[in-house]
């Protein structure tokens, strides 16, 4: 042990780079054994005790003399003790200690045991300790400890806006981080947020999910974190998930980045970019005249930045400082691209031309292109090249392919006017750029004599790092840049996109434009969109006419937030660190459960083994039984088959079916007055919960109810009531009397009916039936009766065993009623009288029914045998429209729309009757009031709030159930029979949204009536019309009144040229990254849509952001995801300003909202404007900002 315990010391301090004499106290393990102490006590004395002066001796003690051995804290407990030691500048004694151990040799080294309290001296030195813990198993550690370094006073640091930043491993902990954080500087400590920012900054470690907090403030940096929170986009926040980047690409442009102004402010505040700036400066000035670097970067003449000769080298210089900052804040190029004279940049930072050398091209061959001035031109067109060079005279050259749709062209003047008239004539956009001379064109071999005698003697060498050129459009060695090359680059075409392939295949996909205002970055990403690539983060550095420090800081948290480590000393410097809340973390549970899910028995629960009921369980304290269930079209996926107007519908026969099993549960034989209440839609993704609940037995049996929702995790889904029904036990016996039952079969003197098309009628009924429930094969007639022979098909067959009564055998049996004819009506089961069950799992059965009246019947069913199978004594039918089902889910796809049709008195049975006494009437009219016309976003929030107030109103006050509230609006809607250029009042038709939700909390009570007139000049006899229709949705047309229903629509056929809008523009959808919008992303997808723009307050840290913009692009789309508050009007301005000319918007989906539920009484004017203003506010931005 003695030479391990050597070691592992000498290896401590030999890692520490200190010698033994630089180690003032050492706290040892000490076993307090007569074996170990000696041990540990000549190790010490072997290494420590050894180069010391007699006067610095080696201090040795233990904490084990007050608090024992703590095991597997033992080593802690000593770091503990020398922490506190060297903060109050003591060393204190070993307890228990009368005389140093004879079993040890003192004298072969400068030792000493603390035997009492002493003074731990300041040297010129920190203080430093050791720290032993030896395990029984032989493994030995040794830490050595430093003393801090004593806090020097921060002196005054500047103002401006500084980063808080934050990482978690997933969105909910980053939220929750911002919130903790939130929490503490707000709790009254009096934190610096500079000393927040340091701490965060490098405190902390860096994880995949990251946002930076960015403002000037206390209460900006805490609002930003409030949001972050939240979860709500906000200006002061970068937030988003760090990709695999592959290094980041610096992005040199060529003109157009320049504006008069640009990097004069950052002269002042980087003493990095000032320097850079002012090297360049020297290595321009032996090739400018008349001018100079910094003098035109402090000036404001627009005038000077319009020569080439001073533009270029003025944006070299500018691009190449931005670079060199970019590298200071750890941001190191993996790569570089230059466009046209950026290259000239970008072979300067990649180290393959000197500065001097980078200065003399730019400066000399600017000034050489004065001599094009006035001789030609550019034009951008937006078109691939193939039709772009189709279009092509003999003067003209194709100068620049940025992307797949987006080629320069260049030439001679009077030639780009017939290439632009030729464009405009044909729809193709182009547009001329401002420059008088056409690079990358024929016209530069006049220079080439020239730039090839004047760059000769430039020295080009091969650089550190990769430069992808876009002359040739990969790699190349930049020793090759010569004078020829610089020629080169000036008269052939400009292959960005080539250059941008090879860099995307080599995965990088963070790149970072070193120019004082983005150009590239949309060519960057039509390209990344081209080539379906994605995770692609494109960033520029500084923008025109803004603060450029700032800017400068949210750059580099977008740099950041890619995934790339950054250096924020220079915004957190002079800052301190300080008690901040520490990582939040989500506390997920990974045990392996005890029991599989489908042991219900582990959760207390009677299994039922039922296709459709799983569990049964039996509730305390009463005789109710409740059974569970869970179906889906994934797991059921036979019950596809059974479809309605486009639904697929659970079948009532179902329900009864899960009522005979309840039956079976509680020991009943019969079920009765089985009502179907609401349809079961089942959707296309997701499952549906099925509760079965019976409640106790009473004088006529027990009470039967089934109910279902939608399968969420987070339970808040509500239930519905499909069906109710009681339980007897009183079964009738089965009378086996009837043709069903005797040998011959069919039964003398049935007449055979046509079946064949049966299953083409019912579908053009809008009942779709599939295979499973094609199981009608023979049809008769006897007398007024239908016999029918139905069997399930193959794989139903086999699993009818499972069932008391298969719900297709049963439901394809209910068919035969309707071969016959369906009168033009689409007629389902509503209810079941008495249905007894005399056999079971049957998979082929013989059927009688017998009408009884216009809709209802009895219905016999017995095997092949004759054997009773079951019997209805009484099902009644009721035909239902889509309009019916247009509420029983989401998932239908079925086209309806509202149509408003004259009101009919002797076709509406639920008219009143028209002697009846009028109710008690209270007409609101809903007022013009608000701001005036123009602002009708506004106009409908004040029309709201007045008709709000006058609906709380009444439902305050004690009215008898025959009252009625009658709201009167004024063109709120368009029925058909107005003048075909009617417009709808705005404001009006949100009331009548407002009214619907008063009327289905108050079912009855509140009608909707439509006026074309004055509200004013109303006939009271017309509001008691309009009343004694017993409807509550009426409009008033000319006297006529008009009453509204839903009908089924047929798809039409796109539209000419919409696909192409699809395919060619963008398309912006906003609320985009969930729920409905996600939805719409995915249909527009699917339909060509290539370039997507989803906003959302969110943006990429919404949940399932980055998961939807995955599936989007693997569809092919190119989607941007942005955060986007789109009632904030500038926000939503600076979004549409972004789309890229490349792709105009095309199309608009406005799909945003809030959730704020509450009932009418309850909504206040907050609750009211928190739901109008991402729905009403920003549809009206949406229009004016996309009008024309």
């Amino acid at each position: 042990q003695r030479p391990a315990q050597q070691r592992v010391i000498q290896d401590a301090l030999a890692s520490a780079r200190l010698t033994s004499a630089d180690v003032d106290v050492v706290e040892g393990h000490g076993t307090g054994t007569t074996l170990g102490d000696p041990i540990e006590a000549q190790a010490l004395l072997a290494t420590y005790g050894q180069g010391r002066d007699e006067d610095r001796p080696l201090w040795l003690g233990s904490v084990k003399s007050n608090i024992g051995h703590t095991q597997a804290a033992a080593g802690v407990a000593g770091v503990i003790k020398m922490v506190q030691a060297m903060r109050y500048g003591v060393m204190p004694r070993t307890l228990h200690v009368d005389e140093p151990s004879h079993h040890v040799d003192w004298s072969e080294g400068q030792v000493r045991l603390l035997t009492e309290d002493r003074a731990w001296p300041e040297l010129e030195r920190p203080r430093r300790a050791g720290v032993s813990s030896f395990g029984y198993s032989g493994t030995n550690a040794h830490v050595i400890l430093e003393g801090a370094a004593p806090v020097q006073e921060a002196g005054p640091v500047r103002g401006g806006v500084l980063p808080w930043v934050l990482s978690a491993r997933s969105e909910a902990a980053l939220a929750e981080q911002a919130a903790r954080l939130l929490a503490r500087v707000g709790d009254g400590a009096d934190l610096d947020p500079r000393d927040v920012g340091f701490t965060l900054a490098g405190g902390r470690a860096v994880l995949e999910h990251r946002a930076v907090v960015l403002g000037e403030s206390d209460s900006e940096l805490a609002a930003g974190l409030g949001e972050l929170a939240a979860g709500r986009p906000v200006a002061g926040v970068v937030a988003g998930r760090a990709v695999s980047s592959g290094g980041v690409v610096l992005v040199f442009p060529g003109q157009g980045s320049q504006w008069v102004g640009m990097a004069r402010e950052l002269l002042e505040f980087s003493p990095v970019f000032a320097s850079r700036m002012a090297e360049c400066a020297a290595a321009l000035g032996p090739y400018v005249d008349g001018w100079s670097l910094l003098d035109v970067v402090r000036g404001g003449d627009e005038d000077v930045l319009r020569r080439v000769d001073v533009v270029q080298p003025v944006l070299f210089a500018v691009m190449v400082s931005l670079a060199e900052l970019w590298g200071s804040l750890g941001v190191r190029p993996a790569a570089v691209v230059g466009h046209s004279q950026g290259e000239i940049a970008a072979a300067c930072v990649a180290g393959g031309l000197s500065l001097e050398d980078a200065a003399r091209v730019v400066a000399l061959r600017s000034r050489a292109i004065l001599r094009l001035s006035g001789r030609g031109g550019m034009v951008s067109v937006l078109a691939p090249e193939d039709q772009v060079a189709g279009r092509l005279s003999e003067g003209l050259q194709i100068a620049v392919v940025n992307g797949p749709e987006q080629v320069v062209v260049s030439g001679a003047p009077d030639e780009l006017e017939v290439f632009l008239a030729g464009c405009e004539a044909d729809g193709v956009q182009a547009r001329r750029i401002a420059v008088d001379y056409a690079s990358h064109s024929p016209q530069v071999e006049d220079l080439k004599a020239e730039l090839i005698d004047v760059l000769g003697e430039i020295e080009p060498r091969t650089g550190h790092i990769p430069l992808f050129s876009t002359v040739y459009g990969e790699v190349i060695d930049t020793a090759d840049m010569d004078a020829e090359y610089w020629f080169t680059n000036l008269r052939e075409t400009v292959r960005f996109d080539a250059a941008l392939q090879k860099l995307l295949e080599a995965g990088h996909r963070v790149f970072v434009e070193s120019s004082p205002h983005p150009v590239l970055l949309g060519a960057v990403t039509q390209n990344a969109d081209h080539l379906r690539t994605t995770g692609v983060s494109a960033i520029g550095t500084l923008r025109r006419n803004e603060g450029e420090e700032a800017q400068l800081l949210r750059s580099l948290a977008e740099v950041f937030v890619a995934g790339v480590d950054v250096d924020w000393s220079p915004w957190v410097a002079g800052g301190r660190l300080v008690e901040l809340p520490t990582y939040a973390f989500q506390r997920r549970r990974y045990w392996q459960p005890a029991a599989s899910a489908a042991d219900v028995g582990s959760a207390g629960l009677d299994a039922v083994r039922h296709p459709l009921l799983g569990a049964a369980v039996r509730l305390a304290g009463s005789d109710d039984v409740v059974l569970t269930g869970r179906i889906s079209r994934a797991t059921h996926p036979w019950l596809e088959d059974h479809a309605v107007f486009g639904t697929v519908l659970l079948p009532g026969t179902a329900f009864v079916e899960m009522a005979l099993r309840a039956a079976d549960e509680v020991g009943c034989d019969a079920l009765r007055d089985l009502t179907l209440h609401a349809p079961l839609a089942l959707p296309e993704q997701g499952e549906i919960d099925i509760q079965v609940q019976i409640g106790a037995g009473t004088g006529t049996g027990r009470p039967l109810d089934i109910y279902s929702r939608p399968r969420r995790h987070d339970g808040t889904a509500e239930w519905t009531q499909h069906a109710s029904a009681v339980l007897a036990t009183d079964a009738v016996p089965a009378d086996i009397n009837g043709p069903l039952f005797g040998a011959a079969w069919p039964p003398a003197g049935a007449e055979r009916l046509d079946a064949a098309d049966h299953y083409d009628t019912m579908a053009a009924a809008g009942l779709e039936y599939g295979p499973a429930f094609q199981g009608l094969s023979d049809v008769w007639r006897l007398g007024d009766e239908i016999l029918a022979q139905v069997t399930l098909p193959g794989r139903q067959a086999e699993e009818a065993q499972r069932f008391a009564l298969h719900p297709a055998l049963l439901d394809a049996a209910l068919q035969a009623a309707a071969v016959d004819g369906l009168d033009g009506r689409t007629p389902l089961p509503f209810s079941f009288g008495t249905v007894a069950l005399h056999g079971r799992g049957a998979s082929e059965v013989r059927v009688r029914i017998a009408p009884t009246g216009a809709d209802t019947f009895t219905v016999e069913a017995a095997d092949p045998s004759g054997t009773p199978v079951a019997r209805i004594d009484s099902l009644l039918v009721r035909p239902v429209t889509a309009g019916d089902l247009a509420t029983a889910d989401g998932s239908t796809t079925a086209l309806l729309s509202v149509e408003w049709s004259p009101y009919a008195a002797d076709a509406d049975a639920s008219a009143v009757d028209p002697g009846a006494d009028a109710p008690d009437v209270t007409l609101l009219k809903a007022a013009d009031a608000g701001p005036a016309a123009g602002d009708e976003a506004a106009r409908a929030r004040a029309v709201l709030r007045d008709t709000l107030r006058g609906v709380q109103e009444w439902l305050a006050q004690d009215r008898p159930a025959s009252a009625r509230l009658v709201v009167l609006t004024r063109r709120a809607v368009l029925t058909g029979a107005e003048e075909p250029d009617a417009a709808v009042d705005l404001a009006h038709a949100a009331v009548w949204g407002l009214a619907r939700a008063a009327r289905a909390e108050n079912p009855g009570r509140v009608v909707l009536l439509d006026v074309d007139g004055e509200l004013d000049g109303l006939d009271e006899a017309a509001v008691h019309d309009a009343l004694r229709t017993g409807r509550h949705e009426l409009a008033l047309r000319e006297g006529k009144l008009y009453v509204p229903a839903l009908r089924r629509q047929e798809t039409a056929p796109v539209a000419d040229g919409v696909a192409e809008a699809l395919g060619t523009g963008t398309v912006l959808i906003t609320g985009g990254t969930s729920g409905l919008g996600a939805q719409v992303a995915r249909h527009a997808a699917r339909h060509g849509a290539r370039h997507l723009l989803l906003l959302s307050r969110r943006g990429s840290a919404a949940e399932g952001a980055e998961a939807l913009r995955d599936e989007l692009a693997a569809s092919g789309a190119r989607v941007t995801v942005r955060a986007c508050d789109v009632a904030d009007r500038d926000q939503l301005e600076r979004a549409l300003r972004d789309v890229p000319d490349a792709y105009p918007l095309t199309a608009v989906v406005h799909a945003a909202g809030v959730l704020h539920d509450a009932v009418v009484e309850s909504i206040d004017a907050y609750g009211l404007d928190a739901v109008l203003r991402p729905k009403t506010d920003a549809a009206w931005h949406l229009h004016e900002l996309t009008a024309g």
